[in-house]
């Protein structure tokens, strides 16, 4: 749950979400899941072009089974601890399925 907790931090922050069907909408998180499904707010859609139907909508529920990338405020993330956890989290002992 180590990415949940990550996201939960970022409240009220601004993202950018990249679906797996190239949409890209930036917007402020405003609350996420332990599916990672994303609410956020005062979106913008970065190709307008491409997404004309999108232009009048100002929030939205993202299904987290859809996001491909989750673009995030470096200035907001602790990266130290992000890889502290992550080799924590590798270790083959931690592993329910190996040793």
């Amino acid at each position: 749950m180590l990415i949940f907790s990550v996201f939960k931090t970022l409240t009220d922050q601004q993202v950018t979400v990249e679906l797996k069907n190239d949409l890209s909408i930036t917007g402020v998180l405003k609350s996420v899941d332990q599916f990672l499904n994303i609410r956020l707010d005062s979106i913008k859609v970065l190709d307008e072009a491409r997404h004309p139907h999108m232009m009048a909508v100002k929030n939205c529920f993202i299904r987290g089974s859809v996001v491909r990338y989750v673009q995030l405020p470096s200035e907001h993330v602790d990266t130290q601890l992000l890889e502290d956890a992550t080799r924590r989290g590798s270790s083959p002992r931690s592993h329910p399925f190996i040793g």
